[in-house]
């Protein structure tokens, strides 16, 4: 992940987590591009009494950048397979050694530990590893918190099994389906995660899921008591679906059998949905350029 050119973005030197990297006594490997995200979802939480936990922390630079950029109140915990890490003891950390593909490991260390802010998943990268990892520990972050997935571009990466379907960055976007689902109907997808993530955030090479329970409810349509004037509806104005819907409507309003029976009128709005659908179907390619 070294960058071969010495030429560093103008921008970065501006960015107090950049400063921080730099400072570190020891080695880290961060893209470049991350140094925004970071300033973009972590700086509400500087000078915080934060518990942020990073999974995967290798040459223990990132350690002490982290310490640097978020304050002396934040309690920061490292997460690392290789049992060397422990050394960061010694500086001040709280390191764990585990696996994190291993639900007990989670399990034992949430126990130890109690719930937290950040969780960021700097670790192996595979698409168990990170999906373990997000379903893990969603439910163990505070209301308000962050659960940030690095180096997603492994999503892409045949020596990591990918592109697949159960590739984390897959997993994300069923995510972003699972959120439309809360809107009625949409269908529904069934994941333990939206219990907990209200948001999905994509960057270059990151996916950062808010977590904040009070917002993961099913929502409705509300209408405040302003007054109207009736205006007509000009989404559909001069096309085919305009025609079908005022077909549709006239049907409802003037066929008597259809508000006798309960099948009927079922099987007509079925009816209409379907040709609904197939308009927007052939409508829909023209779209497919932006697809290339």
């Amino acid at each position: 992940m070294e960058n071969s050119s010495d030429a560093v973005n103008p921008a970065l030197e501006k960015l107090d987590i950049y400063k921080s990297f730099k400072a570190s006594p020891y080695k880290s490997l961060k893209v470049d591009s991350y140094f925004f995200t970071y300033e973009d979802l972590l700086g509400r939480f500087r000078q915080r009494p934060v518990v942020f936990v990073e999974v995967g922390i290798l040459s223990g630079g990132s350690l002490f950048m982290w310490r640097d950029y978020l304050g002396p109140h934040a309690r920061i915990i490292g997460v690392e397979f290789n049992p060397a890490a422990q050394k960061w003891r010694d500086h001040g950390f709280e390191i764990f050694i585990g696996d994190q593909s291993d639900p007990e490991f989670w399990r034992t260390f949430f126990e130890e530990v109690g719930p937290v802010d950040v969780v960021l998943d700097d670790g192996g990268h595979t698409n168990e590893q990170q999906i373990v990892t997000a379903m893990a520990c969603a439910p163990n972050i505070k209301d308000g918190g962050l659960l940030i997935i690095e180096d997603v571009h492994t999503s892409y990466f045949r020596d990591f099994g990918n592109p697949s379907r159960r590739s984390f960055a897959n997993f994300a976007k069923r995510m972003i389906d699972g959120m439309n689902g809360r809107y009625p109907r949409v269908p529904a997808l069934k994941n333990p995660i939206l219990k907990y993530a209200c948001s999905v955030r994509a960057y270059d090479s990151v996916i950062a899921f808010d977590i904040d329970r009070r917002r993961c409810f099913d929502s409705r349509l509300l209408v405040n008591d302003g007054l109207t004037d009736k205006p007509a509806d000009f989404r559909h104005a001069r096309s085919w679906t305009q025609k079908v819907r005022d077909l549709e409507q006239a049907a409802m309003k003037y066929m008597p059998l259809i508000h006798r029976s309960t099948l009927v009128k079922a099987a007509t709005t079925g009816f209409f949905r379907a040709v609904y659908y197939l308009i927007y179907h052939i409508k829909s390619q023209k779209l497919r350029k932006y697809w290339r």
